[in-house]
């Protein structure tokens, strides 16, 4: 099947025999199907957390559609994106392993949006083009794209170029990740150093932390007055160990709590938004 033609477009009729065949696919997996909002539509599949996450980021609704789909099926996570302020919210939100990047987009186009995403990730980059935009393409290499693929392109092409650049990159990106710069965080009456890692109270006392307590802490700081959900929270934590039915987040909340809040049973700092997930609510400056 032929992805980004002019014809798929046009006419759905291959759009609805691809689809079917994904739902009714007899495999152990199911998929299922959270409705598309304007900032990124999600495919999860809960017993795919163990496999590389793909961000694709295109403002044509029906291939977003297809392309995850396609990836879905051949045991890929998958989250979407039509612009480039959705393409952001969604990296923030989750562990991106690839983000297959759409030349021609709304607003920031994706040579502009590449260009930022290698100038603060070594997250790998598929650009997706227009046949015979040639120029683009060398462009798009030129500040970091690490592979690109001309529209119309069939589903065992794209899926073999990501595997191929996840393999390429694996060891690049590991080797050059280094460790991360230390920081210093304050907020109400804590400061957090994450070189020492160490919690620290306005009266200097030190406050020890588990390596859980601590993931989770510096998530929360680093995404303030946004509410993050369990999921998003497990996946920022433990990335590719998280498990779908893990409620170890709510330990942990529970545990920070007793450590930062005045009154636990009365959380200022860390809020329950009910049906969603967690706020952390203080204004947070870096040092």
């Amino acid at each position: 099947m032929r992805i980004g033609g002019g014809g798929s477009h046009r006419s759905f009729s291959e759009t609805a025999i691809f689809v079917t065949k994904c739902v009714r696919r007899g495999s152990g997996n199911t998929l299922t199907y959270i409705k598309e909002t304007t900032l990124a539509g999600l495919f999860y599949n809960a017993a795919m957390s163990g496999t590389s996450h793909i961000l694709v980021v295109d403002d044509h609704r029906e291939i977003r559609e297809l392309v995850s789909r396609a990836l879905a099926k051949d045991g890929f996570r998958v989250s979407t994106a039509a612009d480039g302020k959705a393409m952001r919210k969604a990296l923030a939100d989750s562990r991106i392993d690839l983000v297959l990047l759409d030349l021609m987009l709304p607003g920031e186009d994706g040579l502009a949006l590449c260009r930022s995403l290698r100038a603060q990730s070594n997250i790998p980059v598929i650009m997706l083009t227009a046949k015979g935009d040639e120029v683009d393409r060398v462009i798009g290499l030129e500040i970091g794209a690490d592979d690109y693929l001309s529209k119309p392109f069939g589903s065992r092409e794209l899926i073999a170029r990501i595997k191929a650049v996840l393999r390429r990159t694996q060891e690049t990106v590991a080797a050059t990740r280094g460790e991360p710069r230390a920081k210093r965080y304050r907020f109400d009456r804590w400061g957090l150093d994450t070189g020492a890692r160490e919690l620290l109270r306005e009266d200097g006392v030190t406050v020890p932390l588990s390596t859980g307590e601590y993931d989770l802490l510096i998530t929360l700081v680093e995404r303030p007055q946004r509410m993050l959900s369990r999921d998003q929270l497990l996946d920022l934590t433990r990335g590719r160990t998280a498990n779908a039915l893990d409620r170890s987040v709510d330990t942990q909340v529970s545990r920070l709590r007793k450590k930062l809040e005045r009154d636990p049973a009365d959380p200022k700092i860390i809020k329950t938004v009910w049906g969603g997930g967690y706020m952390f609510t203080p204004t947070v400056q870096h040092e």
